[in-house]
């Protein structure tokens, strides 16, 4: 695994449409699995900082369960308001079956 890299969790622990909460040096991340990929991004999201776990993933985006909020999953931009700050996103990487995540974000 590259230096920087924590492991989280098996590869099969994150199913398609899956999420998964992880800490890491203190950053709160959500790993998702979205038509076969699998991101990275911040736990929270940037209009009122409520959590975005359990939003819904469609055409590359997670929509914040809360107020509807849209972002792209790969750059953690804004794809729809009411949010206009984007979200953190952070490295992610698959090896020998387990997914790995850097704290530092993208």
């Amino acid at each position: 695994m590259k230096e920087g890299f924590h492991i989280v969790a098996a590869e099969g622990d994150v199913k398609e449409g899956e999420q998964l909460y992880v800490e890491l040096d203190g950053e709160e991340i959500l790993v998702c699995r979205h038509e076969g990929n699998l991101y990275a991004i911040g736990y929270y999201c940037s209009h009122a900082e409520f959590t975005i776990e359990g939003g819904t993933m469609h055409n590359g985006c997670i929509t914040c369960p809360y107020h509807g909020a849209e972002f792209h999953l790969k750059d953690g931009a804004v794809a729809a308001p009411p949010a206009f700050e984007p979200i953190k996103t952070f490295p992610i990487e698959t090896e020998d079956g387990v997914i790995a995540v850097k704290a530092t974000p993208n």
